[in-house]
């Protein structure tokens, strides 16, 4: 396990800047912003940007939808990873990447806002940055499962993050994960995967290490370990429990 490179993040669902300091103190490599699950705007994610980079660790943004218009604005706001809902084919996985490189590469329109240093630093971020920027796609419908090699064969594309309960309900059982055909659909993942040079990746919901330290072991290298809000609940719970049967 110590032979490779792995990425360990966590996910943001709260706006305020005191969980991204609290997060980045902990050691993560990378925090990612949630704008599709949570009620983050655009000020918001540009506020937690700017925190996760003061904190020297990489800023990522799992956007809302497979929208170049979205993404454009999440990366001209300093993101320096996307995270791309519901990516089930290569053609979607191609329209990511045009949403993140300028031409040729892509189809980005230009901006100059605060990645570019507000028109300052144009041509830094244009030779240097963007192609530093991770396109993430999660794989999160059996359709995408059907299309691996195609989507992990678009150049451009990072790396993948499978979606276990979102996979498992396009197979009419979510949350099933002990079903024998989910569990073929994980296999299948996990197999084609190692095949290429990219980030394999998984969101550990439950705050255990020990959890993630399986997905480690199974070959996975970019590990989204639980998020802000389980953190703050499950210690909560824990500890006001035990207070109570202490009393009872």
């Amino acid at each position: 396990m110590n032979s490779r490179k792995i990425s360990l993040g966590s996910w943001i669902t709260l706006n305020h800047f005191s969980i991204v300091e609290i997060m980045a103190h902990a050691g993560f490599d990378w925090l990612c912003i949630d704008m599709e699950h949570s009620v983050i705007d655009y000020y918001d994610a540009e506020v937690l940007i700017a925190s996760i980079k003061a904190n020297k660790i990489t800023p990522y943004v799992r956007v809302g939808e497979n929208n170049s218009r979205i993404i454009k604005r999440v990366l001209d706001a300093g993101a320096e990873g996307i995270i791309v809902p519901m990516v089930n084919s290569a053609g979607e996985a191609q329209r990511a990447v045009d949403a993140v490189k300028y031409p040729p590469k892509g189809k980005r329109g230009v901006g100059l806002a605060r990645a570019q240093k507000y028109g300052f630093g144009f041509e830094e971020y244009r030779d240097k940055i963007i192609d530093k920027i991770k396109i993430i796609v999660q794989i999160e419908h059996i359709d995408a499962i059907k299309n691996l090699d195609e989507i992990l064969s678009v150049e451009g594309v990072d790396g993948t993050i499978i979606g276990p309960y979102d996979l498992s309900a396009s197979m009419g059982k979510p949350g099933r994960f002990d079903d024998a055909e989910v569990k073929e659909a994980l296999t299948v993942y996990e197999s084609k995967t190692k095949n290429y040079n990219k980030l394999i990746g998984f969101h550990v919901i439950k705050p255990d290490y020990n959890l993630v330290i399986e997905k480690l072991n199974s070959g996975y290298n970019f590990i989204a370990f639980s998020l802000d809000t389980l953190f703050l609940g499950t210690l909560c719970n824990e500890q006001v429990k035990k207070i109570k049967e202490k009393l009872s």
